[in-house]
């Protein structure tokens, strides 16, 4: 399994620009922190404070943290 789910692509065709993607722009909401470790936007405001992770990489964050009994 590739630990580069959110991975942004190349300048390639058929790339989308990251203002597409932008959940503030689409719902015209308050603008929303990147994720710390895919540059993702989060669900969180850009004033929240500590570390900020997308639904994704937190999912995968706390797998890797979980106990394997």
């Amino acid at each position: 399994m590739s630990d580069d789910h959110c991975a942004t692509g190349g300048d390639g065709p058929g790339t989308e620009s990251r203002d597409a993607l932008d959940p503030a722009a689409e719902q015209g909401g308050p603008p929303y922190a990147e994720c710390v470790l895919c540059r993702e936007p989060t669900e969180y405001p850009e004033s929240h404070r500590g570390i900020t992770l997308c639904p994704v990489c937190a999912w995968q964050e706390a797998q890797r943290t979980a106990c394997s009994g």
